[in-house]
């Protein structure tokens, strides 16, 4: 459980970054989506279109943590 509270916290490791938060779900959301709509809508997979649209969800992660590091309680 401690690795899931590094994850989800600020660089102090006790205040909940709500950035963070959202960035896990996101990812888990985009992934789910492509599930159901290969898996049971019957969709092709793209994995160029795939690989574009979670490449950038990751960079915009990383800005965003690289953007917000200053304000980040230590």
């Amino acid at each position: 459980m401690s690795f899931i509270k590094n994850i989800l916290t600020g660089a102090d490791n006790e205040t909940h970054d709500f950035g963070r938060v959202l960035a896990i779900l996101s990812v888990i959301v985009g992934l789910g989506l492509q599930i159901y709509a290969v898996g049971w809508r019957g969709q092709a997979f793209d994995l160029q279109t795939f690989g574009v649209g979670i490449g950038a969800t990751f960079a915009g992660v990383g800005a965003m943590l690289k953007l917000k590091e200053n304000t980040e309680p230590k």
